[in-house]
């Protein structure tokens, strides 16, 4: 592995996602009129940071690898590369539901209630509105909270490897 192609994608990776989330932040701000926006926005950077990792692994393939690679190579190059801006991604998420926006729980937990109860008859609502309230403490740590961004990130970035990988396999030619 060369560790240098590989830093410098998971940092452009990391800082992209990052860098987008406090843009974001700044740009809408903490009302909830704003989460619907920001969801599309949080999703669309996260996707777009993530991008990365189809240019780590041909850079990879190219420059290490004389243009070669196989499947398994470009899935390890880009789960390596997947896997920091997760990380960031997670850390970003308690920094921001801590620090920057500490009622943003509360208030996101009441934007979720206000739109079921929009969408659902009386009784659907008070069955869901249970169900909330009985995982409404897992749901508010900040370790289930990091563990969920986290995965949003590294799935989405599995995904993206995949296909990665599946596109950019090169053999040599015999």
């Amino acid at each position: 592995m060369n560790a240098k192609i590989i830093s410098r994608f998971v940092l452009y990776a990391a800082a992209f996602l990052v860098g987008t989330g406090l843009a974001i932040f700044f740009a809408l701000g903490t009302s909830p009129d704003n989460y619907g926006i920001g969801e599309i926005l949080g999703y669309s950077s996260i996707t777009l940071s993530l991008v990365f990792i189809f240019f780590g692994i041909r850079q990879y393939r190219n420059e290490h690898l004389n243009g070669n690679i196989n499947f398994g190579q470009a899935l390890k190059v880009g789960l390596l590369i997947a896997l920091f801006p997760a990380f960031a991604f997670g850390i970003y998420n308690i920094v921001y539901a801590e620090i920057l926006d500490p009622e943003f729980m509360d208030n996101y937990y009441q934007y979720q209630l206000d739109a079921m109860q929009t969408t659902m008859s009386a009784s659907e609502f008070e069955v869901a509105k249970a169900q909330m309230e009985s995982e409404k403490d897992i749901f508010m740590n900040p370790i289930t909270q990091f563990i969920v961004m986290f995965l949003t990130v590294w799935v989405i970035g599995l995904i993206i490897t995949i296909i990665s990988s599946i596109t950019l396999i090169k053999k040599e030619k015999t």
